[in-house]
C-alpha cells in the first residue's frame, strides 16, 4: 500500500515541479530580474507522514476498529518557490494525500500554485496580490494544516478545521489581495478573497441529504473570504476574525427531486498567546447552511451550527511537548443534543454532535524527524467521515490512538 503511493510520486509529481520551474522560467523572461541569478532563489522542500489509527467501535481513515489498526492517512508533499524579481513570488505545492477511502489511488494534486506580486512594500506597510489556487487564510492553522510539522497535534480541532469536508474550506482558484501594517507594537494584516472553491469528493457529505437515494455531483461557484489578525510583541499574542461565503451547485441525480444551490458561510474568532514554553489557544465558529432550488421542499434546509475549542501546548524539554484540548460542535445550535433530528427520523442524534478530549505527545530529535502520539476520547459522531462507516453502525461512544512518523526532506 505505501509502495504504491510512492510509485505514483516517482513521476507525476516530478513532472508536476518541472512544470511549474518551467513556467516560472518563462514568467521571468517578461519581467525584468532583480539579478542575473534568478535560480539562486529557488527552493524546494518536500515532507512525508504517516499514521496508526486504532480506535474503539467506529472506523476512522481505514479499518481503525479492525485487526491492527488503519495506515490509510497518508500525506506526502513537495514545494517549490522562486523570486524572479524583489516584488514577484510565484510558489506551488503537489500532495498526495490519502485519509481512508477519500483518495485510495494518492492521486497528486495541486494543493496551492500562485503568483504573489508586491504592489507597496516599505519598513511600515507592505500590500499585494495573489493569484493562482490560494490556502484560505482561515482561523490560525487552515493554511498549514498539510504539513504535520506546522500542526500542533496528529488531527487538527474537527469542530473548525474538518477533514470530513476539508475542501469547502481548503483552497480557491482566484485573486486575493492582502495589505499588511506594522505598527510600533505589532502587525495588523487584512485579506479578501474572490474565487471558485476546489472541491472534491467530500463535498457532497455536506449536504446532509438522503445518500442512499441520492447520487449528489457538486462543482464551486464565485465565493468570498476575509480575514482581519493582529499580531502584538512578535506574535505573542495572536487574534483573529475570518469570514466566508462559499457556494456551489449541485446535481441531485434524481430528476423528481431536481438541482439545486448550497451556500456555506462560517465565522471564526480565533486568539493566541505564546510565551517560551507554552501556548493557549482557542477559537469559536458560527457555520451557516443552506440547501436551496430542489424540487421538493422538504429537502430545502437552512441551518446554523457552532463550534469552539480550547487547547493549551507545553514544551517539556527543547524537544518534547504535550497537549490538552476539549474540542465542541454541534450541526444545529437550537438542536444541540441532535433529539429532534432523531424524532424526525433522519438519523441516529449522535450524528449531529461531537465532543472531543484530545491529549497529546510530539517529540522531534531532530529538525527533520517528528514523532507524534495523541488519544481521543469523543462522544459523539458528527465529523466522522462518512466513507469509513455506515451511519446506522455508528457508536455514539468511542475513543482512538493516533501515532504518526512525520519527515522533512
Amino acid at each position: 500500500m505505501i509502495a504504491s503511493a510512492f510509485s505514483q510520486w516517482s513521476n507525476q509529481p516530478r513532472r508536476y515541479l518541472y512544470i511549474a520551474a518551467l513556467s516560472v522560467v518563462t514568467m521571468s523572461g517578461s519581467v525584468t530580474p532583480a539579478h542575473a541569478d534568478v535560480f539562486d532563489t529557488v527552493q524546494a522542500h518536500g515532507f512525508l507522514s504517516q499514521a496508526l489509527i486504532i480506535s474503539r467501535h467506529n472506523d476512522f481513515f481505514g479499518p481503525s476498529s479492525r485487526d491492527a489498526g488503519s495506515l490509510e492517512y497518508t500525506e506526502i508533499g513537495a514545494n517549490v518557490s522562486m523570486r524572479p524579481t524583489n516584488n514577484l513570488l510565484v510558489s506551488a505545492q503537489v500532495l498526495s494525500r490519502r485519509a481512508g477511502d477519500d483518495n485510495s489511488s494518492y492521486e497528486p494534486r495541486l494543493d496551492y500554485g500562485l503568483l504573489d506580486y508586491q504592489l507597496f512594500a516599505n519598513d511600515s506597510r507592505v500590500s499585494g496580490i495573489q493569484v493562482g489556487r490560494i490556502k484560505h487564510p482561515f482561523g490560525i492553522y487552515n493554511q498549514t494544516r498539510d504539513i504535520a510539522f506546522t500542526r500542533p497535534s496528529i488531527l487538527l480541532p474537527q469542530s473548525i478545521y474538518f477533514d470530513r469536508t476539508r475542501s469547502f474550506g481548503l483552497a480557491s482558484d482566484g485573486v486575493l489581495f492582502y495589505n499588511e501594517e506594522r505598527l510600533r507594537n505589532g502587525i495588523v494584516y487584512f485579506a479578501i478573497e474572490g474565487g471558485k472553491p476546489n472541491l472534491n469528493g467530500d463535498a457532497e457529505s455536506a449536504l446532509s441529504l438522503p445518500s442512499n437515494d441520492l447520487s449528489v455531483s457538486m462543482n464551486g461557484r464565485f465565493s468570498t473570504l476575509a480575514q482581519i489578525r493582529y499580531e502584538h510583541d512578535g506574535g505573542r499574542m495572536v487574534f483573529a476574525f475570518s469570514a466566508a461565503d462559499v457556494n456551489a451547485n449541485f446535481n441531485s441525480g434524481v430528476d423528481e427531486v431536481g438541482d439545486g444551490k448550497f451556500k456555506f458561510q462560517p465565522i471564526a474568532l480565533s486568539a493566541q498567546y505564546n510565551s517560551a514554553d507554552w501556548s493557549l489557544t482557542a477559537e469559536y465558529a458560527l457555520r451557516k447552511r443552506k440547501i436551496s432550488g430542489l424540487d421538493i421542499a422538504d429537502l430545502n434546509q437552512s441551518v446554523i451550527g457552532d463550534s469552539w475549542y480550547l487547547q493549551y501546548d507545553r514544551r517539556l524539554f527543547a524537544d518534547w511537548r504535550w497537549l490538552v484540548r476539549y474540542d465542541v460542535m454541534a450541526n444545529d445550535w437550537h438542536d444541540r443534543s441532535g433529539k429532534q433530528y432523531e424524532n424526525d427520523n433522519r438519523g441516529p442524534a449522535h450524528s449531529r454532535f461531537a465532543r472531543d478530549l484530545t491529549l497529546g505527545l510530539k517529540w522531534q530529535p531532530r529538525p527533520s524527524l517528528l514523532l507524534s502520539a495523541e488519544y481521543h476520547n469523543i462522544d459523539g459522531t458528527g465529523w466522522i467521515p462518512p466513507s469509513d462507516n455506515k451511519s446506522e453502525d455508528l457508536e455514539r461512544h468511542w475513543d482512538m490512538l493516533m501515532f504518526q512518523a512525520s519527515f522533512l526532506f
